[in-house]
């Protein structure tokens, strides 16, 4: 397949705005498509080379690109930069270009090959030879193609879809409808990588999908927990259970293979990203583990032998670093807390209750308070005044609260029920809990804040069954003078020209700048209320959600933009409100 069709595909889905529309468009593409190019094509159509746990990074910044884009062009720099902001972006620039194509269309095989080459670039002058790969490969392109190549390379391609319309188009393409979502939603959720998931279903249709299982390496997607607002209100839920602490620190994956000479480990983040790099000081303990193979959770967090307490996570998120690590492994020492067993020995463990994973977790890791892998302990729940002491008591401790669990409860990956459901101490105002919101786009105040080019920004949350970011607060409360700057420099890094396809928001709310929907944060609110204007939950029927005095409380680097607070949970959160 030319990769000129895919380009024409693509064109054509930033041109509809119906979800129906876009996933029979892929799922036709699909279908024309080989087995190996329909496997590169579901990565194309989320902007990458790869599944998210290999993390892909071409390094090319748009200050590298715009030389490349004049020089194909035969334009100056400073006429690039122009079209830009005209256009929107450089990609639509490169549009417009009109050039001799260097050689036949380039297939959709081909063109990845020589973005895997670009990628893979380094060392010195490597930006001189990427730029000279960059015009060598647009040149072999039509205008239009180019244009989908200079977004991909730099992360803007953004067609306004999640992997999760491409399940859909999967099945569109399968059987004409969505009736294979769930059985092609399990295998992604056990095996995270789109492309495996294409390629499988083009050889060797659903029954090969069904038999596909959970391999060492590829991540799987972590289980989440509702919550409730009291302990009552989670024992008459749910019953006898067990709680366990909620720490305040990163949530791991790990993956181990004994089975060669040389032991594989792997620590995924709870976005799937691959940090194992970050942790060097976990590694030789989790080898340790007299197992073959394994796939438990857990949660890092730094801490203090000094005092013998535990990190607020704005110290423990500064292991999160590509440089220096040694060095802050050992100014930041860690503890990692299992907490759960998903895969040991060759054996899926997702079936088994909790009890029963939590049992062959235990026997893994010996007691000692010197090692830095600890399993986590937890408490058996009858009623809800023990559940509400142990909860005050960990609160005493400086945790964050439990995380209440069914004993009878198997794993579900990539599901968010209330087989876990999470209780976290009250701060001021009487919104139980944060909210993990997307950034919109941002506002240019006045006053004192003109100067900084920002006064306020506009939050989403996420609506799973439509694809799409709805608006829930405008805030502008919660940052220093020096972090209002600092947002802004990340802000106008993701600027667009125009509202991105997949976000929902009233025209009145409209920010001067639009920005991709990527940067998460925490957001603490009073309340809930219902809104004439904001688009979170709003049907013909109903009004939408929205926060009262919310306030920015940090970053939320671990998420993604899809992990964002559901509009199912904040319907969940005004009805808990509401009772209280």
């Amino acid at each position: 397949m030319k990769f000129q069709v895919v380009s024409e595909t693509f064109q054509t889905i930033e041109q509809t705005s119906s979800r129906l529309e876009m996933t029979q468009l892929l799922a036709d593409l699909f279908k024309k498509a080989t087995p190996d190019e329909a496997e590169i094509i579901s990565y194309f159509s989320l902007g990458e080379l790869y599944p998210p746990y290999k993390n892909l990074q071409f390094n090319i910044a748009e200050k590298l690109m715009i030389p490349v884009v004049a020089r194909l062009l035969d334009i100056a720099d400073t006429q690039v930069k122009v079209g830009m902001r005209t256009a929107g972006d450089l990609g639509a620039v490169v549009e417009t270009g009109m050039w001799v194509q260097a050689s036949a269309d380039l297939t959709v095989s081909a063109v990845y090959k020589k973005l895997i080459t670009l990628e893979k670039i380094e060392g010195t002058g490597s930006q001189e030879q990427k730029a000279d790969e960059l015009f060598t490969l647009l040149g072999d392109l039509d205008p239009l193609s180019a244009k989908y190549v200079v977004r991909i390379v730099l992360g803007k391609l953004r067609l306004g879809f999640s992997d999760m319309t491409l399940i859909d188009a999967l099945s569109w393409m399968e059987v004409g409808d969505k009736s294979l979502r769930k059985k092609l939603e399990h295998a992604y959720n056990i095996s995270v990588d789109i492309g495996l998931i294409t390629k499988t279903l083009k050889e060797g249709g659903i029954e090969a999908i069904e038999k596909m299982h959970i391999s060492i390496g590829i991540p799987i997607r972590p289980a989440a927990a509702e919550r409730l607002p009291t302990a009552k209100d989670i024992v008459e839920k749910i019953g006898n259970c067990v709680a366990q602490p909620k720490l305040d620190g990163f949530r791991l994956q790990i993956h181990l293979d004994k089975t060669s000479a040389q032991p594989k480990v792997y620590f995924f983040s709870r976005n799937l990203k691959d940090m194992s790099d970050m942790f060097p000081d976990l590694v030789k303990p989790i080898e340790a583990l007299d197992v073959d193979t394994l796939i438990c959770e857990g949660e890092a967090i730094g801490y203090d032998p000094n005092t013998d307490t535990f990190l607020p996570f704005q110290e423990t998120v500064k292991r999160k670093r590509k440089h220096g690590i040694k060095e802050a492994a050992t100014e930041f020492p860690l503890k990692l807390f299992l907490f759960d067993l998903l895969y040991l020995n060759g054996k899926s463990l997702l079936d088994d209750p909790h009890e029963e994973r939590y049992t062959k977790l235990k026997q893994l890791v010996k007691e000692d308070p010197e090692n830095p892998l600890q399993f986590i302990q937890e408490k058996e729940i009858t009623n809800a005044k023990q559940l509400e002491d142990y909860f005050y008591s960990l609160i005493g401790e400086g945790l964050e609260g439990v995380v209440v669990k069914r004993m009878d409860a198997i794993y579900q990956p990539g599901k968010r029920n209330f087989n876990w459901i999470k209780l976290k101490r009250q701060e001021e105002g009487s919104l139980e809990d944060t909210i993990d919101c997307v950034i919109l786009g941002y506002y240019y105040g006045s006053g004192k804040r003109a100067s900084f080019g920002i006064g306020a920004f506009l939050i989403g949350i996420f609506n799973k069954k439509e694809d799409r970011f709805e608006t829930v607060a405008k805030v502008g409360t919660g940052l220093s003078d020096a972090g209002w700057k600092e947002l802004r420099e990340k802000l106008d890094a993701i600027a667009v020209q125009q509202k991105p396809r997949n976000v929902e928001c009233a025209k009145e709310l409209h920010p001067d700048v639009w920005t991709a929907p990527e940067v998460m944060c925490i957001i603490r609110a009073d309340e809930i209320t219902k809104s004439p204007t904001h688009t979170a939950g709003k049907t013909a029927q109903e009004l939408g959600f929205a926060l009262r005095f919310p306030r920015f409380m940090g970053y939320r680097d671990d998420k993604s933009p899809e992990d964002a607070t559901t509009v199912s949970e904040l319907r969940d959160m005004f009805k808990h409100q509401k009772m209280r």
